[in-house]
């Protein structure tokens, strides 16, 4: 359905799209686009709606690639701590802008390294914030939020995307890497019509269990986490913890930048269908012999050139029979999307333990 004719029709077109779903609804968006759902389930599920997106362009500079897009303005769920807090579309709001940072080298996104925009047009600054780092059902990880452009006013603006460098730790290949700051500028050329002729879809399986297709962007890489066969190591196991897949394996020896001797266990947190990543979690670990702890701690937030993004910790002779228990101590701290928000400990959604029996 084209967006201009759904805004043309009203939000009484929303509710009756939504009403063969048996899911309740709240009252009608002022922003014309369907409710949010009310009883949706604790886990990832079908948004109410589906829009597209359109290129702004792409540049490199220091050790990072950008890429910065653009939609219609976006609700969203911001994460902090263990509140969620629920971000209304504001009359001001022109475009939800979208940026994505990667290696270059080996197209491995970077959800950790801070990200803040500025918008100018004729020089002057029109807005600039730092934004956030996001999770979306077809993009996966990006940073993201809802900007005016000077009053709606049509013409060719100027973005700045700076980075303040990686405080996760990084090891193998990108040890030394992204520890600097940069800044990459994009032109955007921002017109209401080619805005408005941006895809949208209505959903009339909207609250159903499931997740909507990732995107194909052949310039931008996404942020699909590896395939079980293609982690190092011995792979124990994995489980859920609030749609939040724990995917675990055990190397002989850490990565290099990884203090400590022992073995290394690596934990890669993907999302439930799309098996995107999902970082900026606080997670820990126990592993238990006979009733006994042999090893407590954290596993820290990682960037490993073959692991990916992972949470991970030195430990001692992992035997058979162990048992692993991994615990979710905060929720990832990114924002959501819709059909996000409810998953990895959003809206103070419960995130039970994932216990994996060893076999080695």
């Amino acid at each position: 359905m084209d967006r201009r004719a759904f805004l043309a029709s009203g939000a009484a077109l929303g509710s009756a799209a939504l009403a063969g779903c048996g899911i309740l609804a709240t009252e009608p968006s002022s922003t014309g686009i369907p409710p949010v759902l009310e009883d949706r389930p604790d886990g990832v599920y079908i948004p109410t709606h589906v829009e597209g997106m359109e290129m702004i362009g792409t540049a490199e500079e220091g050790d990072y690639a950008f890429a910065l897009m653009y939609s219609y303005a976006h609700r969203f769920w911001n994460v902090n701590g263990t509140s969620t807090q629920f971000t209304e579309i504001d009359d001001g709001d022109a475009v939800h802008l979208m940026a994505s940072v990667w290696d270059p080298e080996t197209g491995t996104v970077l959800p950790e390294t801070g990200l803040s925009i500025e918008v100018s047009r004729d020089g002057d600054v029109v807005s600039q914030e730092v934004i956030y780092p996001m999770l979306s059902q077809p993009m996966g990880f990006h940073y993201g939020a809802n900007f005016g452009l000077d009053d709606g006013a049509e013409g060719t603006y100027t973005v700045d995307l700076s980075v303040g460098g990686m405080s996760t730790r990084r090891t193998g290949g990108f040890q030394g890497t992204f520890g600097d700051p940069a800044t990459a500028t994009i032109d955007f050329e921002y017109s209401e019509s080619e805005k408005n002729d941006i895809s949208y879809e209505e959903r009339d399986d909207a609250g159903e269990r499931g997740a909507l297709e990732p995107m194909s962007m052949e310039m931008v890489p996404d942020s699909t986490a590896p395939a079980e066969g293609e982690l190092p190591g011995t792979v124990l196991g994995s489980g859920r913890s609030n749609d939040a897949v724990l995917l675990t394996t055990l190397l002989d020896s850490p990565p290099a930048g990884v203090d400590g001797d022992g073995q290394y266990l690596a934990v890669s947190a993907r999302s439930r269908y799309n098996e995107m990543i999902v970082p900026a979690m606080g997670l820990s670990g126990t592993l238990a012999r006979g009733g006994e702890s042999v090893f407590e701690g954290e596993l820290r937030r990682t960037l490993d050139s073959e692991l990916g993004y992972h949470y991970g910790a030195t430990v001692e002779n992992v035997q058979s029979g162990d048992e692993l228990t991994l615990s979710v101590t905060t929720p990832a701290q990114t924002a959501r999307h819709e059909g996000y928000e409810t998953a990895f400990g959003g809206s103070g959604r419960e995130t039970p333990d994932v216990t994996i029996d060893v076999e080695l």
